[in-house]
């Protein structure tokens, strides 16, 4: 998917809000959170949420707690509601609620999934077990590919990055059970305990479906072998944020001639993929593939497709197999103590694959409509302070500031939901058939998908459903998306005074707008385009402080010796400086933002950057942490605040920094970017 993540607010009650003096507003900025023993000039982060930190625990169904998490639990609560209300009675068959409430209860039916056992996966693996030959293999993954299960690689569909308008199915490289290339290569002590973790969860899904405690290590091991040499093809996650090397067109039939293994017109005839040509990510790893499946041999291929077919639907069977995916991937990998409720898993699973049928209900039951138009006049006031500081740039020309204008004014705006759903009419969902039901709603998203091939792209589609707690900036559509499920507090509060709504969500708000102009996204014209719009002049002065990001962030420590990867991390971190600027900006065109008057003892200024603090407030589990230094484009909570802090003059002003704080930073040194 060609997005990211995170989001906004909305601004319209803004001056009317700071002149109702009988509000109190004491209540929306958390001062309990804040440690005063830590001077904000030193970490204002620590300063910020020090307080809540030491306070808080981590449930032991969780990974990490903070502000993102209470979204979530309020999204989830707001659901579950929902689908026990519609599964506890009756519906007409065929209306949404009706496949709402039959879905939720088939997941809930826990009696008969484990009578079932493994059954649901028996005519799979049985296929498995008839493969003789190569031809075999391939007309098996594309058959699992129509499922929307992802054997050997991952396809999409989306606008083609050269002609935005027209849709193009897209391969990427794949086949890994490990979340990337680096967990098969490094040799320290976390990394090299996570493999014998991964190659435990194998044999135990091996040993479940028949096989003796020794030939499930075997294979076990062959597997993971056999993974170990495709992420030997794959590119690293550093080149993978490049767009230019990462768009390959090529005709389906010159495909077809080099890799004839993988078969590429057969291969995606069986996917109902018809098309000339189609973009091929990361090339190398198909070349690679091609070789493996025919030097590789055969009991092995077999192996390596039953244990990644298990752990794809593994969260759908009995209890030993779901025991032993949270053994893996809660446990090990994220340091979850306990599963979460089967009810919380279900409405996930429910809001996965019926999400704009969910959503519907979620829009009408619990969000107040006039919210929309609130955020969108936020989202309006950001897009206008992003222009003021465009046109305050010293190191832009006036050419390239007026196209950098022209992609700020052409962004497409979503907010809350879509304004057409998708359709679910041909989704038949039954009581007591929760594996079948989840194929059914496979397939229906995979056709969806696919009938997109070839056909101009339709700009109201969301990737998001309603009630998620994320939000995202679309490259290809340059499009920013805030679903409801994130216009709540404590992001959004219509009752807060303007510096706590722009503290939180304005910055999220800001961060998705900078994404259109950090390293990757500022490749893109203003209709999605993969193309220039700079002045060499004017790309090698933002490439010179891009690195300059880079270099800041390679610099923090976040455990042990591990430091925070500047380069992978890049656009986020862009997008994380830019957003309180910006978002500042927007701040100061209010009458509070023009204002002194202090609340709870803070300037409005200070209660803006406090607000901002406390949106990152997180606590998490170590396991979780390395984790996400690995496979996570964001810096850790921490940096995200302080280091864009540190390099915003306001901040200075707000808190009085002098040289000898901890945060002080020389003004020459100071990164500015938007």
């Amino acid at each position: 998917m060609n997005g990211r993540l995170f989001c906004f607010y909305a601004l319209c009650l803004a001056c009317i809000l700071y002149s109702c003096k009988q509000k109190n507003y004491r209540q929306y900025l958390n001062t309990t959170y804040i440690d005063s023993t830590i001077r904000p000039q030193d970490n204002f982060y620590l300063f910020a949420n020090g307080r809540w930190i030491k306070n808080t625990t981590i449930p032991a169904t969780e990974s990490s707690v903070g502000s993102f998490y209470e979204l979530y639990n309020k999204s989830k609560s707001s659901l579950q509601q929902i689908v026990e209300e519609v599964s506890a009675h009756k519906q007409k068959f065929g209306s949404i609620e009706q496949k709402i409430g039959d879905f939720y209860a088939s997941g809930m039916d826990s009696v008969t999934i484990e009578k079932l056992g493994y059954d649901p996966a028996k005519p799979y693996l049985q296929k498995i077990d008839a493969i003789k030959n190569t031809a075999d293999i391939m007309q098996f993954v594309a058959e699992q590919q129509v499922e929307y299960t992802s054997l050997l690689f991952e396809q999409s569909v989306g606008p083609d990055e050269k002609n935005s308008s027209i849709n193009i199915a897209v391969y990427y490289q794949g086949g890994l059970g490990l979340p990337g290339r680096d967990y098969y290569f490094k040799t320290d002590t976390e990394s090299l305990k996570t493999v014998r973790s991964y190659q435990t969860y194998l044999q135990t899904l091996f040993v479940l479906t028949g096989d003796d405690s020794l030939n499930a290590e075997r294979k076990a091991g062959d597997v993971y072998e056999l993974e170990k040499q495709l992420a030997s093809s794959h590119r690293t996650k550093e080149e993978l944020r490049n767009p230019q090397i990462n768009y390959n067109k090529m005709a389906v039939a010159q495909l077809d001639k080099q890799m004839p293994a993988f078969a590429w017109k057969r291969t995606l005839s069986a996917m109902d993929v018809y098309a000339d040509s189609v973009n091929v990510s990361q090339p190398g790893y198909y070349i690679k593939l091609n070789e493996l499946l025919t030097t590789v041999n055969l009991e092995t291929w077999k192996a390596y497709l039953r244990a990644h077919f298990l752990e794809e639907i593994s969260f759908a069977l009995s209890s030993p197999f779901v025991r032993a995916r949270f053994n893996f991937w809660g446990r090990s990998m994220y340091g979850q103590q306990q599963m979460k409720p089967r009810w919380q898993r279900m409405v996930n699973i429910t809001d996965v694959n019926l999400g704009d049928a969910l959503g519907q209900i979620y829009i009408k039951k619990y969000f107040d409509s006039k919210a929309r138009r609130h955020i969108l006049d936020l989202v309006n006031n950001l897009q206008k302070a992003f222009e003021i500081r465009i046109n305050k740039l010293d190191w832009m020309s006036d050419n390239t500031k007026q196209k950098a204008k022209e992609k700020l004014h052409a962004l497409i705006k979503k907010i809350a939901y879509p304004d057409r759903w998708k359709d679910y009419r041909s989704v038949k969902i039954y009581r007591d058939k929760y594996f079948d039901n989840l194929v059914v709603c496979s397939k229906n998203i995979y056709r969806h998908e696919i009938e997109k091939v070839g056909k101009r792209v339709d700009k109201t589609e969301w990737m998001m459903t309603p009630a998620m707690v994320n939000a995202y900036y679309n490259a290809s559509l340059n499009e920013i998306v805030f679903p409801a499920g994130v216009l709540q507090s404590p992001l959004f509060n219509p009752n807060a005074d303007d510096a706590v709504n722009y503290g939180a969500i304005g910055t999220i708000i800001g961060h998705e707008m900078t994404h259109a102009f950090d390293d990757e996204g500022a490749q893109y014209d203003k209709d999605g385009n993969l193309k220039n719009w700079w002045t060499q002049e004017d790309s090698l002065r933002f490439s010179v402080k891009s690195k300059q990001v880079i270099n800041l962030y390679n610099n923090f420590i976040v455990l042990d010796s591990i430091h925070v990867n500047g380069a992978f991390s890049a656009g986020e971190n862009i997008a994380d400086i830019g957003a309180v600027a910006v978002a500042y900006e927007a701040f100061k065109l209010t009458k509070q933002g023009k204002d002194t008057t202090k609340i709870d003892g803070f300037t409005p200024d200070q209660r803006f950057f406090i607000s901002f603090a406390q949106v990152w407030r997180t606590k998490m589990k170590e396991q979780l942490i390395r984790q996400l230094l690995n496979i996570d484009t964001h810096s850790p909570p921490m940096f995200r605040v302080n280091a864009s802090l540190t390099n915003f003059a306001p901040f200075y002003e707000a808190f009085h920094l002098q040289p000898g704080d901890k945060m002080y930073k020389p003004v020459n040194e100071r990164i500015k970017i938007w």
